[in-house]
C-alpha cells in the first residue's frame, strides 16, 4: 500500500492471529486507520499493543448477537469505513474430518464464521461503505478465500464448503452492489505458514509455505489498486 493512501479506514476480522494479525501491521505501517476484531480480550490487548493506533474490538463474527456491537464500535473507532476485510476464519472440525465423520456442530460452526459472519457483518457496515463509495474513499469488502472452495480436498469439507458459498457470495454482492460503487473482492492468499494451517495440516513443512506477511503485503497491493481507481474516476 502506497503512503498516499494514508487515513484510509480499514477493518480487520480475525486480527491477532495468521494473516489477519499481518495485515493489521501491513495497514497501520502505511499509515491507515485500522480497526480489528478477535475474540479474546488478552490477544486483541497484546495486538494493540504492537501495532500503536489500531483499535481492537473483541467479538465474535460467528455469534449474530455480536455483529451489531462489533459493527457500531468499527464506525465509532474510525469514523467511517472504506474497506472491510473479512479474514477471520474456521475449519470446522479438527483435526480435519471427512465430511460423514463432521459433526453438524463443526459444520454449522464453519458456515457462521466463514459465511453468515462477513455477511452479516457486510450488512451491519453497508451504510458506512456507501457513504466512503460516495465520497469516492473507497467502499471496498474483501473477503479472503481460499482454493479449497474451487478444489474438492478431501478431508476439507466443511471448510471448502463454506469458503466456495463466501466466494459466490461475494460475486453476488459485487453484481448487487456495483451501482452504488460498492466493489466487492475474492481474494486466495494460498498456503500460509498461520496457526490455522498448523491446525489443518501439523505435519506440513513451514519451509515451503507463503509467509502471512507476504500474503498481507499482496492483499494491500490490491486494495491499493481498488482505491486509487476510485479515487481516478
Amino acid at each position: 500500500m502506497d503512503t498516499h493512501q494514508a487515513g484510509l479506514r480499514i477493518a480487520v476480522t480475525g486480527g491477532t492471529s495468521g494473516l489477519g494479525r499481518a495485515l493489521v501491521a501491513a495497514f497501520t505501517k502505511h499509515g491507515a486507520q485500522v480497526a480489528f476484531v478477535a475474540r479474546t480480550s488478552e490477544r486483541v490487548e497484546e495486538t494493540a499493543r504492537l501495532y500503536p493506533g489500531s483499535h481492537g474490538i473483541v467479538g465474535d463474527v460467528a455469534r449474530k448477537d455480536d455483529i451489531y456491537p462489533i459493527a457500531l464500535q468499527i464506525a465509532g473507532a474510525l469514523g467511517g469505513l472504506d474497506v472491510l476485510v473479512n479474514s477471520a476464519s474456521s475449519l470446522g472440525p479438527v483435526p480435519l474430518a471427512p465430511l460423514g465423520d463432521t459433526e453438524c456442530e463443526e459444520f454449522e460452526l464453519a458456515l457462521a464464521t466463514n459465511v453468515l459472519g462477513p455477511f452479516r457483518l457486510t450488512k451491519a457496515l453497508l451504510g458506512a461503505l456507501a457513504s466512503s463509495a460516495r465520497e469516492r474513499r473507497g467502499g471496498l469488502v474483501v473477503n479472503i478465500s481460499s482454493d479449497a472452495a474451487i478444489n474438492a480436498y478431501p478431508h476439507w469439507g466443511a471448510y471448502g464448503a463454506s469458503k466456495a458459498a463466501l466466494a459466490h457470495m461475494t460475486r453476488i454482492w459485487d453484481a448487487e452492489l456495483a451501482a452504488e460503487g460498492i466493489r466487492f473482492l475474492s481474494i486466495d492468499p494460498g498456503d500460509m505458514n498461520t496457526p490455522l494451517h498448523a491446525l489443518a495440516v501439523p505435519d506440513a513443512d513451514a519451509s515451503t509455505l507463503k509467509r502471512p506477511e507476504a500474503a498481507a503485503r499482496e492483499i494491500a497491493d490490491a486494495i491499493e489498486r481498488e482505491v486509487s481507481r476510485e479515487i481516478r474516476a
